[in-house]
């Protein structure tokens, strides 16, 4: 019996609801991108995107813990003489905690081109509503 290596045509893709709402960001980002890359699945290819959506909410009351992580610098570039901008870790949080979020996950992912899709089936919305309900997403508990 040869290796299975799991494809698009026998995948099978699920969406779920995660409540962030007293979460650690970290820890949080770490489950979610279990799910998005599918390492929760048996058929678990590292090749292939076999992974799940994943739509968190409530990503505005999400906590940062450790001693210093408010005030680690989060840097970005725009590619011309100067331009380095920075914010600190809880002003990104306090005023933008989608891109927060998001950009937690994507540190866990694969970087490439399959992180980039696999990054495209997560959605993160700062308050309790999404609009995903016709999807009928499975409440996640961590």
């Amino acid at each position: 019996m040869g290796t299975y290596f799991a494809n698009r045509e026998n995948m099978t893709r699920k969406w779920y609801l995660v409540d962030g709402a007293g979460m650690p960001l970290g820890r949080m980002a770490a489950e979610v991108a279990k799910i998005l890359r599918g390492k929760h699945k048996p058929t678990f290819t590292p090749h292939v995107d076999c992974g799940d959506h994943v739509i968190v909410i409530n990503a505005d009351k999400l906590v940062l813990t450790g001693t210093n992580k408010g005030d680690e610098q989060i840097y970005r570039h725009s590619g011309f003489p100067g331009g380095i901008k920075s914010v600190s870790r809880a002003q990104m949080m306090e005023e933008t905690p989608e891109k927060a979020v998001m950009r937690a996950v994507k540190g866990m992912l694969p970087h490439n081109k399959l992180g980039d899709a696999i990054l495209k089936k997560l959605r993160v919305y700062a308050g309790p509503d999404h609009g995903q309900e016709a999807q009928q997403p499975e409440e996640l508990k961590f």
